[in-house]
């Protein structure tokens, strides 16, 4: 950068996402259909004539870039394995609060063999893990609170 040489993530995603972004906002018919070309991509006629340049955008990006696509191989490699996960793992995600383990019926206490050998057979039974998720301000986790 020192050298006014921009950084590799700019040069070959940011600025072709940028220039994409500013021929469909200035609607330079020219720019899209060579940058659409280019892409090998088929965007409807409808979307292409809609008065909202934001639709053609959006038709363009859903193409070239799906999220669907992204987010689904981003889980499959960053999360591991639901084989790999310990015993203990199992039965803190089984007990909710205080509870312990032990003290949960005996139909539940079964289900954790089931849950760890992570079965597709049909007489396996159905698990189904349900969580919320909110943020939570750094400071108020408990590693970070003043002792």
């Amino acid at each position: 950068q020192s050298k006014g040489k921009k950084p590799l993530f700019v040069q070959l995603v940011l600025d072709n996402i940028w220039s994409l972004y500013e021929a469909v906002m200035k609607r330079d018919k020219e720019k899209i259909d060579k940058i659409v070309t280019s892409l090998g991509l088929r965007i409807g006629a409808r979307e292409s004539r809609h008065a909202d340049p934001k639709v053609q955008l959006n038709a363009i990006c859903s193409q070239w870039l799906p999220i669907s696509d992204a987010v689904l191989s981003m889980v499959c490699n960053k999360i591991p394995s639901p084989l790999d996960i310990t015993a203990e793992r199992v039965e803190k995600l089984m007990c909710v609060g205080a509870r312990t383990f032990d003290s949960l019926p005996p139909e539940t206490r079964e289900l954790k063999s089931a849950f760890m050998k992570c079965s597709s057979e049909e007489t396996a039974p159905v698990i189904v893990f349900v969580s919320k998720m909110f943020p939570v301000d750094a400071k108020a986790l408990p590693q970070n609170k003043p002792r």
